[in-house]
């Protein structure tokens, strides 16, 4: 049965090491948010060990999974165990050679509901994805879950109002995103408050645009990079905002902390009669954004 208002639960948290330990920790952190009455829990973006595309290195392939696989079994089991939707983050293995970034969606009764395949793939200083993650081929389809109709993205897509609207447009009715986002810790406060302020800027928007409830669950604290770079420093942040973009509950910037929110899903319904912003879209107008350019 679907609920009117939404008890919600992200799970914003340090690397505890390997797949094992983050896994352990998973169990125990979802465990709490059912306690507290979260239906709907999401986990941050690969979370099952280390943020690896710090750099380049054949042997991060090695801790690829099938889908469904030995994670899935045991995300599935937690889900099914506390009756909670739980949105994982998983590095994918579907062939030798061909991986992605996937979220995949457990309903609560421990069935898979769903998966999405990240489609925008960074290839930045620190956040070198290109090299291991293939784009998603399953397009922006919303994922049917017993709480609601779940838009999941991922991270880098945060960036794009398209994959935001597609979902919007498809029936989405929350926007879900796991991510990894953090400074460079030798960059100066000023940088650093312009990255985290266009962030949340970019996530209010997509709210705003849309007319739905979003989430975004980040990672926490320093992890130091395999090159001798200066690592990166995790912002945390992660939110839970309205379909005008407002906040209703925020995470800190340096903790663990299982962030709790309840979320009205029915909203969004009278935003839009206010705002149509659906109805006025001049979609005989657009063909040019499917063009990389305008020259």
């Amino acid at each position: 049965m679907k609920h009117k208002t939404l008890p919600v639960a992200l799970i914003q948290d340090t690397n505890k090491g390997g797949a094992e330990e983050n896994l352990a920790n998973i169990e125990l952190r979802v465990a709490d948010a059912a306690k507290s009455g979260a239906k709907l829990v999401l986990l941050q973006e690969l979370h099952n060990g280390p943020y690896f595309c710090q750099h380049e290195s054949v042997d991060e392939f090695d801790n690829a999974e099938t889908i469904p696989g030995p994670s899935t079994e045991r995300l599935g089991a937690l889900a099914k165990q506390h009756g909670v939707v739980l949105v994982s983050s998983l590095f994918e293995k579907r062939a030798a050679g061909l991986y992605h970034n996937t979220a995949v969606v457990f309903d609560a009764d421990g069935s898979t509901a769903g998966k999405y395949r990240k489609m925008h793939i960074p290839d930045d200083p620190g956040f070198y994805e290109k090299f291991y993650f293939t784009p998603g081929d399953m397009g922006f389809e919303p994922i049917d879950t017993s709480v609601g109709r779940l838009g999941v993205l991922v991270c880098w897509d945060q960036w794009y109002p398209e994959g935001a609207r597609l979902m919007a447009l498809a029936g989405a009715e929350i926007l879900l995103y796991p991510t990894a986002i953090g400074w460079d810790p030798d960059d100066t406060q000023d940088e650093k408050d312009r990255q985290r302020d266009a962030w949340v800027l970019s996530h209010r928007g997509h709210a705003v645009a849309n007319g739905l409830p979003v989430l975004s669950c980040n990672r926490v604290g320093h992890e130091p990079s395999p090159l001798n770079a200066s690592g990166i420093d995790f912002w945390g942040t992660s939110h839970v905002l309205g379909p005008q973009g407002e906040f209703i509950a925020e995470a800190g910037t340096e903790n663990p902390e299982i962030l709790l929110a309840e979320v009205d899903m029915q909203r969004s319904e009278h935003v839009r009669r206010i705002w149509p912003f659906l109805r006025d879209r001049r979609i005989d107008a657009y063909d040019d954004l499917l063009k990389r350019f305008r020259d």
